[in-house]
């Protein structure tokens, strides 16, 4: 068996951001990869029907274009372009208008009237810093370089979502504007940091937008294996590792995987103390998607959603707040907050021509059984009247299915555990080095390590320097 220097188990964007910082040290890397493509969450197929591209996890990448790591890449020589919608993401009312994110932070703060002035002060002290704020945040925890950004950022980020628009908005638009965003935390909008997540998803809309890959998500994964393979790292996909003793000799071993997966794999070669804190990690609620293909674009009621990458459909705050709590709760919704996609509006490379893809989900309780897809559309058919009219086929995976296609989505939970701020910084156990295992050469570099949830690959990144700094 050949030796290297490192071996990663699971290709996902961090396996593969950690497999490319360790090859551009000269280490010699192997990735091993169960399924039949790289990529992970980060991956394309035709769900519905043949010419029918579409992103069956991550579709959307701002904090990949905002990646400190990702940015030193040269990504674009290895296949992938970004596609840039002219709106970052839309959220309808029921009156007819949507809250809208324009690149421009004037131009979003103009559209929103009595809160014009509200929202330029909430966001443009973050603008400019926008660069060193995702350096700092976006890691472990560290004493940050750029330490009045931070507080800035800080005196905002510490509340609730619900807190934050009570102390900034009085006008429904607004406050649904955060509500959206604030709803990809994944938690209730009455709990902190929700009101954080909200601040670093709407400053990355600014500062650097929400992209989408031209023809799917795979192509991020593709331009990333490709890099690496051009550093001499090697994948072997179609290879499922079921214990690191299977592995072949390695001074590190990196596990793309969450603590389930990782006492699976390594539990018999962990100390007691540390399996039983792995074991403590605590998964959030799961995803229902229902992938759509379409005879025609989603005739939106409100002109901007005809314009936005992503569409947050859910109505007004209290709405959202609603689903999301009930989702955390355990409970399930008949009015889901529902995050929308619809990239061949800006990517014809998705769909024949004419025809269109999109996809939602909601946020339902964990391993949760429930068909959600009624609720879902008529979600989207309350701001988009004639959308089931449009609908050629579709495909819709429950969170057991999503465990299936990605065993790190446990009980569909897609963003790697929760992360409420004692699990933010301590994932996946509180340890001065979160990367490092009690056993020597192992190391985790899922997004159950920080920053956590988001493709970024960050968290493989600094897997990757905890593994040099001991090698």
């Amino acid at each position: 068996m050949t030796n290297y220097d490192a071996v990663v188990v699971g290709s996902g964007p961090n396996g593969l951001a950690a497999a490319i910082a360790l090859a551009d040290r000269g280490r010699s890397v192997l990735v091993l990869e169960a399924a039949d493509t790289a990529g992970g969450g980060c991956r394309s197929a035709e769900l519905t029907l043949p010419g029918f591209v579409h992103d069956t996890c991550s579709a959307v990448h701002p904090m990949a274009v905002a990646s400190p790591f990702f940015r030193s890449l040269p990504l674009d020589r290895h296949g992938l372009e970004w596609v840039q919608p002219p709106l970052p993401f839309a959220h309808p009312l029921d009156d007819g208008t949507a809250a809208v994110q324009h690149r421009s932070l004037d131009a979003t703060a103009d559209a929103l009237g009595q809160d014009s002035a509200a929202y330029r002060r909430l966001m443009a002290p973050l603008l400019p810093a926008a660069d060193g704020l995702f350096a700092d945040l976006l890691g472990p925890f560290r004493i940050p370089r750029h330490p009045f950004a931070a507080m800035r950022f800080g005196l905002r980020a510490i509340r609730s979502a619900r807190g934050l628009v009570g102390a900034y908005f009085k006008t429904e638009p607004a406050k649904a504007l955060i509500a959206g965003l604030a709803a990809h935390a994944v938690l209730p909008l009455e709990k902190s940091p929700s009101a954080a997540i909200a601040l670093v998803l709407g400053l990355a809309g600014h500062a650097v937008g929400w992209p989408v890959p031209r023809g799917g998500a795979q192509k991020l994964a593709d331009a990333l294996a490709s890099y690496l393979r051009s550093r001499g790292g090697e994948i072997r996909t179609g290879h499922r590792v079921k214990s690191i003793d299977e592995l072949p000799p390695a001074r590190a071993v990196l596990l793309d995987v969450t603590p389930r997966q990782v006492l699976a794999l390594a539990g018999h070669r962990l100390p007691a103390t540390y399996k039983r804190q792995l074991a403590r990690y605590r998964y959030g609620p799961g995803v229902f998607k229902v992938d759509w293909a379409l005879a025609g674009p989603i005739p939106w009621t409100a002109e901007p959603c005809r314009r936005a990458g992503t569409v947050h459909v859910g109505g007004t705050f209290d709405e959202v707040a609603a689903a999301e709590r009930a989702a955390w709760e355990g409970q399930l919704t008949d009015r889901p907050f529902v995050l929308l996609t619809q990239p061949s509006l800006f990517d014809p490379t998705r769909a024949p021509a004419g025809r269109h893809t999109a996809w939602g989900y909601c946020h339902v309780p964990h391993g949760s059984t429930a068909d959600m897809t009624e609720q879902i559309e008529t979600q989207v058919e309350r701001f988009a009247p004639g959308f089931r009219d449009l609908i050629l086929a579709r495909h819709v995976t429950d969170p057991a299915a999503m465990e299936r296609h990605n065993p790190n989505y446990v009980g569909g939970d897609i963003t790697g555990g929760v992360a409420d701020w004692w699990q933010l910084f301590t994932r996946p156990v509180a340890r001065l080095d979160p990367y490092s295992t009690p056993r020597p050469g192992l190391y985790l570099c899922s997004a159950s390590t920080p920053p956590g949830g988001g493709v970024h690959g960050l968290c493989g990144f600094f897997a990757a320097r905890s593994a040099m700094r001991r090698q």
